[in-house]
């Protein structure tokens, strides 16, 4: 019997819910779905953090973000989201638009693309073919 694995959902943390828009509805082009709250038991239970937390969802037909909004200061990691864009001109484009942060980072041959949030959250970035 084959199981078939897939990513339902990308959970990330925000410390700002203006600038969470900004990124996955303008830069992205994501669609805000919906938010909603779990509480500091329920954050505790699950996550083992204390705190009542607010969680914004933006998808599209094929990806899906649950960002949840906390003002904990983010620890640098090697922990990142790769995702696929038609075209890497256009949102390279909303990128500045937006005062997005864009590496290019050579390795070889090859130009690799990563973009940072403004919660300091990495999401390498590849071209569908």
């Amino acid at each position: 019997m084959t199981i078939k694995t897939a990513i339902q959902h990308v959970a990330l943390e925000f410390n700002d819910k203006k600038n969470a828009d900004i990124f996955f509805i303008k830069v992205l082009s994501l669609n805000f779905e919906k938010s909603f709250n779990i509480s500091e038991n329920q954050s505790y239970e699950i996550f083992g953090i204390k705190q009542k937390m607010e969680i914004n969802v933006y998808s599209n037909e094929k990806l899906c973000f649950e960002i949840f909004i906390s003002n904990k200061q983010k620890i640098k990691s090697f922990e990142h989201v790769c995702i696929e864009v038609i075209d890497k001109e256009k949102l390279i484009k909303r990128c500045n638009e937006n005062n997005i942060k864009i590496l290019n980072v050579k390795k070889g041959k090859k130009n690799l693309l990563f973009i940072k949030d403004q919660s300091d959250n990495l999401y390498e970035i590849k071209e569908r073919r």
